[in-house]
């Protein structure tokens, strides 16, 4: 996983542990939600189908740091809804700092140039900035105009203020291997952002359009075409190697979905962010009262499409750090990549 060197130390040295304690599941990294209102309908997502008096709701500062605290993962997503309409984001990310969990605050930037005075860089916080495409294809994806050139103007602000910057994109149907490149191809080589995140839309089952998710062999097919010519060691993006095998269909993983558990304002969710058979309030119950090796491609009708990062990245990851050769592997694409 391209990560800056304290990070991945930080990581490893967590993995090692866990490897010590003999703990078969544990939490990589923590998908915070500590508010599900939004300033954006975008068609792919759910989260704003929630009645009116959850949507008005906000998770108190200690209780987001303590379920963070309470799994011991050393990274942690902050999303929403949008994070930055929280009136004391800035203050749970300061403590989760200060903490020292690398925090990765997800906005869709509309309000980030209003907000950016109450953050501070630091090798423990980045922004994810969500881009779906260039300008059209984005604003479509987000049914607003305007929301691409805002997102563009904040990223360039954030660098310019020393922010680390990355960007999170996810590919439906309706893209193609081009759609993929020319964007990435702006992140990377105009913008210039950190590194690079990519999902293929999974069916969430609340979101307004159902029409355009991607299967898994068109997934495949997608990325296959996307990766060619040497783009994958030349874009930054922030995946294992192993995941972007899978996302090519070069290999396989079952899903480990316990490594990437998910908290909102309704408790840990089961099993992870994007389905929802229940909820519990202990990082403790969500391990112990979750029956993991019923849910995956091949298990669960449900997961028959997905190849989302939060089930099967972990799998790369664990994967890669498993053996020697995938290790030596990870490390030389890092290395090309803070060299390109």
């Amino acid at each position: 996983m391209a990560m800056p060197l304290r990070q991945s130390m930080k990581v490893a040295a967590y993995l090692f542990e866990q490897k010590l304690r003999k703990r078969d599941k544990f939490a990589l990294i923590v998908e915070l939600e500590p508010l599900f209102a939004c300033n954006l309908a975008c068609e792919g997502c759910g989260k704003i189908q929630h009645p009116a008096g959850v949507l008005k709701q906000r998770m108190p500062v200690a209780q987001a740091v303590g379920a963070v605290l309470e799994s011991g993962a050393p990274m942690v997503s902050i999303a929403g809804g949008e994070p930055l309409m929280h009136p004391q984001i800035d203050e749970i990310v300061r403590q989760l700092v200060a903490k020292k969990k690398f925090v990765f605050l997800c906005t869709n930037a509309m309000l980030l140039r209003k907000k950016m005075d109450k953050f501070k860089p630091s090798p423990y916080f980045a922004w994810a900035v969500h881009i779906d495409g260039l300008r059209e294809r984005h604003d479509a994806s987000v049914a607003k105009e305007g929301v691409f050139d805002e997102a563009v103007e904040a990223i360039k602000e954030a660098k310019r203020r020393g922010f680390r910057v990355t960007t999170n994109s996810t590919f439906f149907n309706t893209d193609t291997p081009q759609t993929i490149i020319e964007v990435l191809n702006y992140l990377n080589d105009d913008l210039k952002v950190d590194e690079m995140m990519l999902s293929p839309a999974y069916a969430y089952e609340k979101a307004p359009d159902q029409e355009h998710f991607l299967g898994v062999q068109q997934t495949r097919e997608l990325f296959k075409k996307a990766f060619a010519g040497g783009n994958r060691r030349r874009w930054r993006l922030n995946h294992s190697p192993l995941f972007l095998d899978f996302l090519e269909g070069k290999v396989d993983f079952p899903c480990t979905a316990w490594a990437i558990p998910s908290y909102s304002l309704f408790g840990w969710q089961k099993p992870c962010y994007l389905m929802s058979d229940g909820y519990v309030q202990t990082y403790k119950q969500l391990l112990e009262e979750t029956d993991w090796d019923s849910y995956g491609r091949g298990k669960d009708d449900r997961c028959a499409n997905c190849m989302a990062h939060c089930g099967y990245e972990p799998t790369a990851v664990l994967a890669t750090l498993g053996s020697l050769k995938e290790s030596l592997r990870a490390s030389r694409e890092t290395f090309t990549e803070s060299r390109g």
